[in-house]
C-alpha cells in the first residue's frame, strides 16, 4: 500500500518532465546556464557590438548613385524597366482621361449602376451618395486620380495574383515554394514596399503602382491556389472520368467551383491596393493620399479629413460591391433573373447617355458653387478642442496630459528596459517565446531576424519601435478581449458592433492618423493611438468568432455542473477558444507594427521616422537599412506569436 502510494508522485513528476513544453524549458535553462556567463563576460552592455555591424550606407550610397547615373542609359533601364514605367505611366493616364471625359455625372451614374446589378438598389443609393460626397467635398479631381490609380494597380494584382495562384493551386511543389514567401510577404508593413522600387524607379505614379501591385498580389495568389486546391473531390473525379483534358477540367470545373475564393481575392486585394495606393503618395502617387500626406505634414487636421473622407468612402464602397458579388456567386444566385448581358448592357447605356449629357452641356467638371468647406469649421473645432480637451480638464486631465502620462509611464519605461537589457539576452527570450510557441526551425527565423537587426546598425532604433508595438499590442488585446467577450455573450452588443467593426475594417492606414493627431497632437503615443485603433476590429472580430463556436455541448456541461458565467468563460469557453485567441494577437501584432511604422508621419520616431526620412530626403541609404529591420522586426513578431502546426507522431 505504502509502495504504491509513494509511486503516485513518481508517476506525476514523468509525466510532467515528458511534457513538451517542460522539456524544452528544461533544456533552455541548461543552455542558459552555460552561455550566459560566458556571454555577460564577453558582453555585458545592452549595446550591440560594433564587431558584428555591418555598415551598408556606403555600398547602398554607391548603388544609388549608380542607378541615378545610369538610369537613362544603361541598356536595362532603357529596354526593361523604362518600358514598364512607361506602360505604367500611359495606363493610369487613360484610365485617369476617361474618367475625366465622362464627367463627375457618368462617373457617379457608372459606379451606381454597378453597384445596382451587383448588390440591388440600397448599395446603388449608397455608391451615388459616396461619389457625390466627394465632389461636394471638393476632391473630385484626387478621387479620380486615386481611382485611376487603383484601377491599374488593381488589374495588374488580379492578373499576377491569379497566375501565382494557378501555378501553386495546379502544383504541390510550386505550393510549398510559394507559401513561404506569401506568409512573409503578408506580415510585412506597407511601407517597407516603397523602398526597393523607388531605388530602381524613382520617385513617381511608376513606383507607386508597382509597390501596390507587389502589396496587394498575395491574397489574391493565396485565395485562388486555396480554391483550386479545395474543389470538391467528387466533382473531379466526375469530370475526370468523362474524358476531358487538365486544361478542360481547369475551366469548366476548378475555376467555377472556386469562384466564391477568387471573389474574395478580388475583395482583399481591392482594399489592400487602395490602402497601398494611399501610403504610395508619400513617393508621388498623388491622389486623396498625397492631400492627406501634405495636410497633416503642416497639421491641417481640417484639410486632411476632407481627403480622408473620399478614402473611407470609396473604401467602403468597394468593399460592399466585391463582398456583394462573392455572396452572390457564394450562394449560387448568378444564374437567376437579374443576370445575363442585357440589363448590364441597358446600364452601360444609361451610363454613356448621362456622360455625353454632361459633355454637351459643358458640365464635366464638379461645379465650383456645389463645393462644401469643412476644413474651417474642422479647424476651429480642433482649435476648441485643444483650448478646452487638450490640457488642464478637471480631474480626468485632458488628452495632452494622457498622452504625456502614457509615454512617461509605459513608453519610456518599456523603451529604456529593452534598451537596457544586453544584446544577448533580448535574442535569447526571442528564441525561448519563438521555441515555446513554435519548432525550434521557428526560433532559429526568429533569431536569425531579430539578429540581422544588429548587423544592420540599427538596434536601438528597432527597440524603440519593439516598445511602441508592445505597448499597442497590450492595449489593444485587454480593450478587445474585454469589447469581444461582451459582443460574444450578446447578440445585441454584436449587432451594434457589427457596423462599427466594418467601417474601420475598411479604412485605410493612413487615415486613422487623422483623429489622433487631432486630440493628441504629435508623437510617439498618438502613433501607439492610431495603432490600436487600427488593430482593434480585427482582433474583436476574431475572438467573438472564436468564443461563439466554442462547442455547446461543452457548454451546457459546464452550465449543467453549476458553473457561473465567469467559470463558464474561464475554463471552458478561453481553452477550448485558444487557436482563436492566438491567432487575434498574431494579426493584431501584425497589424499594430503596420501603423506604428506609419506613425513615423506623426512623431513616432524610430524606424518609421528612418524611413520616411530616406523618402523624403532622398537618403536611400538610411531608408532602405530601415526598412529592412521592419521586414527583420515584422518577421520576427510574426513567428513568435503565430504557432506552428506539427504533426501528430506515433507514439507522441
Amino acid at each position: 500500500m505504502a509502495t504504491a502510494t509513494a509511486a503516485v508522485p513518481q508517476t506525476g513528476v514523468t509525466a510532467l518532465l515528458r511534457h513538451r513544453v517542460v522539456g524544452k524549458l528544461l533544456l533552455l535553462a541548461l543552455a542558459a546556464a552555460i552561455l550566459v556567463p560566458l556571454a555577460n563576460a564577453r558582453w555585458a552592455s545592452g549595446t550591440w557590438p560594433d564587431a558584428l555591424t555591418v555598415d551598408l550606407s556606403e555600398p547602398l550610397g554607391r548603388a544609388s548613385d549608380w542607378i541615378i547615373d545610369n538610369r537613362d542609359s544603361h541598356p536595362l533601364f532603357l529596354y526593361f524597366f523604362g518600358h514598364i514605367s512607361n506602360a505604367v505611366v500611359l495606363s493610369v493616364r487613360i484610365v485617369y482621361l476617361v474618367l475625366l471625359a465622362a464627367g463627375w455625372a457618368g462617373v457617379t451614374a457608372a459606379a451606381a449602376l454597378v453597384a445596382w446589378r451587383v448588390a440591388g438598389v440600397r448599395l446603388a443609393i449608397g455608391t451615388g451618395v459616396a461619389f457625390l460626397a466627394c465632389g461636394l467635398l471638393g476632391m473630385w479631381v484626387p478621387t479620380m486620380q486615386t481611382l485611376a490609380l487603383m484601377v491599374v494597380a488593381v488589374l495588374a494584382s488580379v492578373v499576377l495574383g491569379m497566375l501565382l495562384g494557378l501555378a501553386a493551386g495546379l502544383s504541390d511543389r510550386t505550393f510549398r515554394a510559394l507559401r513561404p514567401v506569401l506568409d512573409t510577404m503578408q506580415v510585412l508593413p506597407a511601407f517597407a514596399y516603397l523602398l526597393p522600387v523607388v531605388l530602381v524607379f524613382g520617385i513617381g505614379v511608376p513606383a507607386a503602382v508597382l509597390a501596390t501591385v507587389v502589396y496587394a498580389a498575395p491574397p489574391m495568389a493565396r485565395l485562388t491556389a486555396l480554391g483550386l486546391r479545395g474543389a470538391d473531390a467528387g466533382v473531379m473525379e466526375a469530370v475526370e472520368s468523362m474524358g476531358t483534358t487538365a486544361r478542360q477540367r481547369l475551366l469548366t470545373a476548378r475555376l467555377p467551383l472556386a469562384r466564391k475564393e477568387l471573389l474574395l481575392g478580388l475583395n482583399q486585394t481591392i482594399m489592400m491596393a487602395l490602402s497601398m495606393a494611399v501610403i504610395a503618395s508619400v513617393i508621388g502617387a498623388g491622389g486623396l493620399g498625397d492631400r492627406v500626406y501634405q495636410a497633416l505634414a503642416s497639421v491641417d487636421v481640417g484639410a486632411a479629413l476632407a481627403a480622408g473622407i473620399p478614402i473611407v468612402l470609396l473604401a467602403v464602397v468597394l468593399d460592399r460591391v466585391t463582398g456583394a458579388a462573392g455572396e452572390r456567386m457564394g450562394s449560387g444566385s448568378s444564374q437567376s433573373g437579374r443576370s445575363g448581358w442585357k440589363p448590364w448592357g441597358y446600364a452601360a447605356a444609361v451610363a454613356v447617355a448621362v456622360a455625353l449629357v454632361g459633355r454637351f452641356t459643358d458640365r464635366l467638371d464638379w461645379p465650383e458653387a456645389w463645393l462644401v468647406n469643412i476644413a474651417e469649421p474642422v479647424n476651429r473645432a480642433v482649435d476648441w478642442m485643444t483650448d478646452h480637451l487638450y490640457s488642464g480638464v478637471p480631474y480626468i486631465g485632458g488628452t495632452a496630459d494622457w498622452a504625456g502620462h502614457f509615454t512617461t509611464w509605459v513608453l519610456d519605461p518599456v523603451r529604456d528596459g529593452l534598451q537596457w537589457l544586453p544584446w544577448w539576452s533580448v535574442l535569447l527570450i526571442v528564441a525561448t517565446l519563438a521555441w515555446l510557441i513554435g519548432t525550434w526551425r521557428t526560433a532559429l527565423t526568429a533569431v536569425l531576424a531579430m539578429a540581422a537587426i544588429g548587423v544592420l546598425g540599427v538596434w536601438k532604433p528597432s527597440l524603440d519601435t519593439l516598445s511602441q508595438v508592445l505597448a499597442a499590442v497590450a492595449v489593444t488585446l485587454v480593450v478587445g478581449f474585454a469589447i469581444a467577450v461582451a459582443a460574444a455573450r450578446s447578440e445585441r452588443v454584436e449587432r451594434l458592433l457589427r457596423p462599427v467593426l466594418d467601417v474601420f475594417q475598411t479604412m485605410p492606414q493612413f487615415v486613422y492618423l487623422i483623429p489622433v493627431v487631432a486630440l493628441f497632437g504629435v508623437g510617439r503615443a498618438p502613433a501607439v493611438a492610431a495603432a490600436v485603433v487600427y488593430a482593434l476590429p480585427a482582433v474583436v472580430r476574431i475572438t467573438t468568432q472564436g468564443l461563439r463556436q466554442v462547442n455547446p455541448a461543452a457548454m451546457e456541461s459546464s452550465r449543467s455542473l453549476g458553473a457561473t458565467s465567469w467559470q463558464q468563460l474561464r475554463q471552458v469557453q478561453l481553452p477550448l477558444a485558444r487557436p482563436a485567441l492566438l491567432l487575434a494577437i498574431n494579426q493584431g501584432v501584425v497589424l499594430v507594427l503596420a501603423v506604428v511604422i506609419i506613425g513615423g508621419l506623426v512623431g513616432g520616431g524610430a524606424l518609421g521616422y528612418d524611413v520616411v526620412f530616406g523618402l523624403a530626403q532622398g537618403d536611400l541609404a538610411t531608408g532602405l537599412v530601415a526598412g529592412g529591420a521592419i521586414v527583420c522586426l515584422g518577421l520576427m513578431l510574426d513567428r513568435v506569436t503565430q504557432p506552428t502546426e506539427r504533426r501528430t507522431r506515433k507514439g507522441a
